[in-house]
């Protein structure tokens, strides 16, 4: 990589889960957006017939209308093959198939155990981070002997855990977890600011906010625009829509889509909390216990959000595939969409090229001090040239401190689990959960039975 005049010129990314249809080809459309970097991205995915036809779609990139940065895109058969001499390594892996992910999701359901989305917390969360933290770990060794100074990029869930099994495999890792659920809600406010105040075109960068808690339960102790605090808006506009949820745009068909929510839920902490959720209804409604969202579908519903099956999953793969290899033949037109993720903008700032303050997830040095350190927490933090320093956020305000802790210690206890290879010592974690409101021997039944349909990738593991 050298310097010139217009920025950053040889730059090496490797991307491990490089056969992605969905965070891939965003990843594509972002890079040739960049006006001040070009350089090359590895492919690495155990399924390299669709990294090859990632390599295709990514070099097609270049040709775009509008792109202004050159890439070139390879497929490499080995992971070290990816990850010598990178910059940059971006993980964005799926750990297994969705019939694991099916067991994960479903598998509870026979107990009353019902998930949004099933892949941080919950039942789920516990079994799939077994089977994922020990591919994570490898990853870790892999960048430790190929890439030692590379900056690690994650976006596989459940996030908190990965992040930590990065450092524990490999404790001078530079790494970071990415997660765009903070966003979304910056953008929700900047629509509660247009109606209360006419001000249009808000953008959510301009929504000036302390992040502070675990990914996916992320709470905002503060949020400004200006000078103007928020919170009283935002608890105006809880009221105002809490029966009916803020829906955004009024759109009559908003549940159609399996991803969106009404904020209800959000709406509900904020009114017992008297703090901002700054995630989605599905992932918060997840750390919550189930009599108060997820107790049956029929719930759900009326709190305004979906259950995502993995038979919707499973129907949605088989499109990207075939829409995959429309746009690697050329069928398809490919153009470039601003993803709204911040990877190559957290990318450019480490390069010296930006100066950028963003919300990602890495350990805690402090930055929240009444949590533990070394517990990997989401906080700002500020990003310039090979340096990501965190935001003190302050402590976990006392009456979320018990929900906090409680996930925190989960966590911790799962991967200490994953790393001695011991899945029974990850029970208490399953056991303990406020989705799993079981007797302790109908809890070690279903915890066995997710664990069996999920063996093929646990041979390591003692059981």
């Amino acid at each position: 990589m050298k310097f010139t005049e217009k920025g950053a010129e040889g730059v090496k990314i490797a991307y491990v889960g490089g056969g992605s249809r969905g965070w891939a080809w965003g990843l594509m459309s972002d890079l040739v957006s960049c006006t001040d970097m070009s350089g090359e991205v590895r492919l690495y995915d155990i399924d390299l017939a669709a990294a090859k036809c990632n390599e295709t779609i990514g070099n097609r990139f270049n040709e775009v209308e509008g792109a202004v940065s050159h890439w070139d895109y390879r497929a490499t058969e080995t992971l070290g093959e990816a990850l010598d001499g990178a910059d940059f390594v971006v993980i964005s892996i799926l750990p297994g198939t969705f019939d694991e992910m099916e067991s994960d999701v479903h598998t509870p359901e026979k107990y009353g155990i019902y998930q949004s989305v099933g892949d941080t917390s919950g039942p789920g969360g516990v079994v799939r981070a077994l089977r994922l933290l020990p591919m994570i770990e490898e990853i870790a060794l892999g960048v430790k002997e190929h890439c030692p100074n590379a900056w690690v990029i994650n976006y596989t869930n459940p996030m908190t855990m990965t992040v930590k099994m990065l450092y524990k495999a490999f404790p001078e890792i530079k790494a970071f977890g990415c997660c765009h659920e903070v966003f979304g809600t910056q953008r929700g406010i900047s629509k509660m600011i247009e109606e209360k105040y006419g001000i249009a075109g808000v953008a959510r960068e301009e929504i000036k906010v302390n992040v502070i808690g675990v990914n996916h339960f992320t709470w905002l102790t503060e949020a400004k625009y200006k000078n103007i605090d928020l919170f009283p808006l935002y608890k105006e506009m809880s009221e105002k829509y809490y029966e009916s949820g803020y829906v955004k745009g009024k759109d009559d068909n908003w549940m159609n889509n399996v991803f969106d929510c009404s904020c209800r839920v959000a709406f509900d902490l904020f009114r017992r909390y008297g703090y901002i959720a700054a995630a989605g209804d599905r992932h918060l409604a997840e750390f919550c216990p189930g009599a108060w969202y997820l107790s049956s579908p029929e719930a759900v519903k009326k709190w305004g959000f979906s259950l995502t099956s993995v038979s919707w999953r499973k129907g949605d793969l088989v499109e990207r595939l075939a829409k995959g290899r429309r746009r690697a033949s050329g069928e398809e037109a490919l153009a470039i969409v601003p993803t709204g993720e911040e990877g190559v903008e957290q990318m450019r700032a480490l390069l010296g090229l930006r100066t950028l303050v963003t919300n990602v997830n890495i350990p805690n040095v402090g930055q929240i001090p009444n949590l533990p350190m070394g517990a990997v927490v989401e906080t700002n933090a500020v990003f310039s040239p090979d340096s990501v320093k965190p935001v003190v956020a302050g402590e976990i305000p006392m009456n979320l401190y018990p929900l906090i802790a409680r996930i925190v210690g989960a966590q911790e206890l799962v991967v200490e689990a994953v790393c001695r290879r011991d899945a029974m010592m990850a029970f208490p974690a399953f056991a303990n959960d406020p989705l799993v409101p079981l007797r302790t021997e109908d809890a070690k039944a279903l915890y066995l039975e997710m664990i069996e349909n999920t063996k093929a990738y646990l041979a390591d593991y003692k059981i």
